[in-house]
């Protein structure tokens, strides 16, 4: 049962506190990432047989298998994939960006934003097949103009990937798609095998392998973040429908046993409501073990005095997810400075963010919104500066540089700004 809190009952260290219930796998993941370093295409096939205990016949998955599953697809599910793909590409259009040149007298300086050549998406398959995630990552890959997009993503029990993840990448415009999941596929990116390119960036969620996997290689390659357990917290008023509000918890609490789900309320009689709502509505989950977990180890219910002792805890909870379900949404949102991504009112459920709105669902989580932020454009690109002086600019300037290249003992520095001057005079 999820827990209330009342105000002032625990310390807020402990209301602060995420719990960390996952297992050390760093030495694991660290043999995955030799073996295929050294072993390539041999090894992804060898673990495909020991971890998803399937025999997976090619690591690359022909575009004819694409097609068909595009073919096969419910045509109803097929027209909300491309729904989906176009308001994200919408959303994520706003935040392509160019470069920009500065002029002066005899000096130009800009910056050019390049996209990265080659970038790989992970796509969780686990205990769920997540043709979400790939038109989150994919499309804004994409917008920034990277040449080439390779997906990783694991195989099912038959060996296959999902046909609506292999129908998601073809409408996303994924140029590649390997059938290799977990650790093992991170390693593929980052070092390349015989059949796998080595990307520069990776991106995607993961469980704890994949996370861990994109931590140690983290220098071989880029990565977006660290990607852990998935978290709602919901900061409602009175108002809220305890039935919708539960509705909400349960949504993330489904993903994993590690989810964490907590409303913040001012109000002790929709605390008492919500936790009846969250019992009821747990019967009826097909993944009722998965979230029943969830909530009796880290859901929560905090009664607080105001909501704007409220929006400072969730401030410093810096969730992933923040929903606002106030009576006026919009007057909260300027307090809001840490979140991955806000949900305004009672007609904006976390699960619209999942799937349809169009805003990226690949978010800081364990708080790192506090400084970090959705996945974007500006993941898949670089910034390259760029600066240019006339002789007589330079000469303007090199007594400067060399004062300041002298005040830190480097005289070659100054050194090579004076010795143009010289050579000119």
């Amino acid at each position: 049962m999820i827990r209330i809190i009342p105000w002032g009952s625990v310390p807020m260290e402990e209301i602060l506190t995420r719990r960390d219930l996952s297992k050390d796998v760093s030495a694991s993941v660290a043999e995955i990432l030799r073996t295929v370093r050294a072993q390539g295409d041999a090894a992804l096939l060898d673990y495909a047989r020991r971890f998803d205990r399937v025999s997976v016949e090619r690591l690359e998955v022909p575009r004819a298998a694409w097609d068909r599953a595009a073919e096969q697809l419910d045509p109803q599910l097929m027209r909300v994939i491309r729904r989906a793909a176009e308001n994200v590409r919408s959303f994520h259009q706003n935040q392509v960006r160019s470069g920009f040149v500065c002029t002066g007298t005899g000096t130009v300086m800009g910056q050019r934003v390049v996209p990265l050549d080659r970038v790989g998406i992970y796509v969780p398959g686990g205990t769920a097949a997540l043709p979400s995630t790939v038109l989150m990552d994919c499309i804004p890959a994409k917008l920034a103009g990277c040449k080439e997009v390779i997906m990783t993503t694991p195989p099912g029990k038959d060996g296959q990937v999902a046909p609506a993840v292999l129908a998601a990448a073809a409408v996303a415009g994924v140029d590649r798609v390997f059938c290799v999941g977990g650790a093992q596929a991170i390693a593929a990116l980052a070092y390349g095998t015989e059949t796998v390119p080595r990307v520069d960036k990776i991106v995607g969620p993961g469980n704890a392998w994949v996370a861990e996997a994109k931590r140690q290689v983290f220098g071989q390659v880029a990565i977006d973040m660290i990607a852990g357990p998935s978290e709602i917290l919901i900061l409602a008023d009175g108002n809220t429908d305890p039935a919708q509000a539960a509705a909400d918890l349960l949504s993330q609490a489904e993903h994993d046993v590690l989810a964490s789900a907590v409303l913040i309320t001012d109000s002790e009689s929709l605390a008492r409501a919500v936790q009846d709502q969250v019992e009821h509505q747990l019967d009826a989950l097909p993944r009722r073990d998965i979230a029943q977990a969830s909530i009796d180890e880290n859901g929560r219910i905090l009664c607080v005095p105001d909501l704007s002792v409220g929006i400072e805890i969730a401030n410093a909870l810096a969730p992933e997810h923040l929903e606002l379900c106030v009576d006026d949404p919009f007057a909260l949102l300027p307090a809001v400075r840490s979140a991955g991504s806000v949900f305004l009112g009672r007609s904006c459920p976390e699960a619209l963010g999942d799937y349809l709105a169009g805003p990226n669902h690949t978010l800081p989580t364990g708080g790192t919104a506090r400084f970090s932020s959705p996945l974007s454009v500006d993941d898949f690109v670089k910034k390259i500066q760029f600066t240019y002086f006339t002789p007589a600019a330079l000469q303007d300037v090199a007594e400067d540089v060399a004062r300041f290249a002298r005040a830190e003992g480097l005289e070659a520095h100054a050194h090579s700004a004076l010795i143009r001057g010289e050579a000119r005079s």
